[in-house]
């Protein structure tokens, strides 16, 4: 999986729900986020009357961005992904150079997405504490990419802890104390390495700056040793390049063809020309931030010549003449001794005659 690999970060440019249950949509969506440069273009796969009940009541935000008076199941009834696309859609990508990725909310819809050859899965933010899904999601085999927001640092070690479980067991757990004796195993956790990506999350479309809290996927990092991430829902480019900067080994962010659709996270995503905008800042950033190394670089070398200092005569020096301070200064000569050497020249005696202004050998 490249998303592992310390050559880049690997993008996600999440399509979501944002097809509105059109077909053609959904294939634009591939086309533009292929064209923008992203590695992976991501969908969500559900059964809306598993994923809520009739009851549920939508979040705040899909309240403002869609009928209030509908329910979350309706709502989402009408943006499932047909089961018939999917081959279609990842045949698309495929031709278009990118791959092809959705997520799954229920167990039916996490069977089906095994049998399309998909590099890893994507857990949601929500379904982090959802034990029974998130145990069938590791017990695939497959990568996995965890988001956690809305969590506490012990919900995301509970997800872990129940993510190494059923990557040593064939059986569910019969409890949360099976669980935590199979985290207690140094040898189990270390499965976890190379395997599972932390993305830091807050689930708020938009997100407002103040509560991005970035600093927590440094926490993420410190507290598990695993490759971390940002799921971004923030508006504009500034979070997720500046993500990149603090070591995001992953990015994902929600792209729609256009924000002035109908449908709960339109609003919240980024048009096509921001999206190829971001990846290009992203990809520059990666450039910009080099190696640990401090050394000069290539194009340096003639700065380095040019603006560097050397020690000079200030007066005319005959040879055998000891070097006085006062007849000892810098400046840019083009070679010489460098300045640091001038204390050391101080009751030195010349070897040769020099001219004021003259640089020392």
């Amino acid at each position: 999986m490249k998303s592992v690999s310390r050559d880049s970060v690997y993008i996600i440019a999440e399509a979501g729900v944002n097809h509105n249950g059109q077909r053609e949509l959904a294939f634009e969506l591939i086309n533009q986020a292929a064209r923008a440069g992203a590695d992976a273009v991501k969908f969500q796969t559900f059964n809306a009357s598993k994923l809520a009940s009739v009851t549920a009541p939508k979040a705040l935000y899909q309240k403002t961005t869609t009928d209030a008076e509908e329910s979350q199941q309706a709502m989402l009834r009408k943006l499932e992904l047909p089961r018939d696309w999917h081959a279609d859609l990842q045949a698309h990508a495929k031709d278009k150079g990118i791959e092809f990725i959705s997520t799954a909310f229920d167990n039916d819809s996490l069977d089906f997405l095994g049998t399309l050859d998909i590099p890893f899965f994507k857990v949601p933010s929500g379904e982090l504490v959802n034990g029974p899904l998130l145990w069938q999601f590791a017990r695939t085999g497959k990568p996995l990419i965890v988001s956690t927001g809305m969590a506490t640092l012990s919900e995301v070690e509970q997800g872990l802890a129940i993510i190494t479980h059923a990557l040593v067991n064939d059986q569910e757990p019969a409890d949360m104390d099976d669980v935590w004796r199979c985290w207690s195993d140094g040898q189990a956790r270390a499965r976890l390495q190379g395997h599972v990506t932390l993305l830091h999350c807050t689930s708020q479309y938009p997100t407002p700056l103040a509560e991005v809290n970035l600093r927590a996927m440094d926490t993420l990092q410190q507290a598990f040793g695993l490759e971390v991430g940002y799921s971004d829902h923030t508006q504009g480019v500034l979070i997720p390049v500046a993500a990149v900067a603090r070591g995001a080994r992953v990015i994902e962010k929600h792209f729609t063809l256009d924000r002035s659709m109908p449908g709960p996270d339109h609003k919240a995503s980024l048009e096509p020309a921001e999206l190829a905008d971001m990846i290009a800042q992203i990809r520059g950033l990666e450039q910009a931030l080099g190696q640990p190394a401090k050394l000069p670089q290539p194009s340096e070398w003639d700065t380095r010549k040019a603006a560097r200092q050397q020690v000079m005569v200030v007066r005319d020096i005959s040879a055998g003449e000891c070097f006085s301070r006062d007849d000892l200064s810098t400046a840019r000569c083009g070679g010489g001794l460098p300045a640091t050497a001038l204390w050391g020249l101080v009751g030195a005696v010349a070897t040769r005659s020099y001219r004021a202004g003259e640089a020392v050998e």
